[in-house]
């Protein structure tokens, strides 16, 4: 198993993440910004069955993908220092579902994903707000996508605030980039204890039967997603 992950996050989420799989940590410089710059949910896309990838997304990384058999696809569209250049493949996708602000989306993953129900929302930075628990389970940080989900039959979604989330550079990060899902367990950058709303997601995931593995003792930290990756 392999684990791609910000080089940015605590070293105490690394150390307990390492005991799961291989760490893949990215970094770069002067793609995008440098706030999201070695996020995985910037240049990742993951699906149940495919991994899409920007072209311009470091060779490091492309290269340990190869090296270590891990199948992707490069996308369409290069991604840029200044939104909606740093949109495109930060969309959430699971088995039924492809969720982002559709404007924005790589054609690559359109295309792939074209059987799937198509969720418009006005949040491009979708998978930074969003984290699929299972294909109908949820939790975000956005209004706009908990309203988006809450109509569709069969979803359970959770909103937290996101006030308490750090992301270096801004005042606040989002749940979903704080977070990483694998094995029915939700991995979790952060201590629950530390915002608002911790309890009440330790109760929506324990109704969902869920279980969470928090990384390190301190705030939530938004390092723009945990993504699990199997060899193929």
């Amino acid at each position: 198993m392999f684990i791609l992950i910000d080089k940015k996050i605590p070293d105490e989420a690394k150390e307990n993440l390492s005991a799961y799989g291989d760490l893949i940590e990215i970094e770069s410089n002067g793609i995008v910004y440098d706030s999201i710059s070695g996020h995985p949910d910037i240049f990742v896309c993951q699906t149940p069955t495919n991994l899409f990838v920007a072209p311009n997304t470091p060779a490091k990384i492309l290269d340990s993908f190869k090296r270590n058999n891990i199948k992707f696809e490069a996308g369409t569209n290069p991604l840029g220092n200044n939104f909606p250049f740093t949109s495109f493949y930060n969309a959430v996708i699971t088995d039924s579902f492809l969720i982002h602000n559709l404007k924005y989306t790589d054609e690559k993953i359109i295309d792939f994903n074209d059987f799937k129900t198509k969720i418009n929302v006005k949040q491009s930075y979708t998978r930074c707000n969003l984290v699929a628990i299972s294909d109908h389970v949820f939790i975000t940080s956005d209004l706009g996508i908990f309203n988006a989900l809450n109509k569709i039959p069969l979803v359970k979604i959770l909103f937290v605030k996101p006030d308490q989330i750090v992301l270096p550079g801004f005042r606040n990060g989002f749940f979903g980039g704080c977070c990483g899902v694998f094995d029915n367990n939700l991995f979790v950058i952060g201590n629950l204890n530390r915002i608002e709303d911790g309890e009440t997601i330790k109760s929506f995931l324990k109704e969902s039967n869920v279980n969470l593995i928090e990384l390190y003792n301190n705030q939530l930290f938004d390092g723009g997603s945990i993504f699990f990756l199997r060899e193929h």
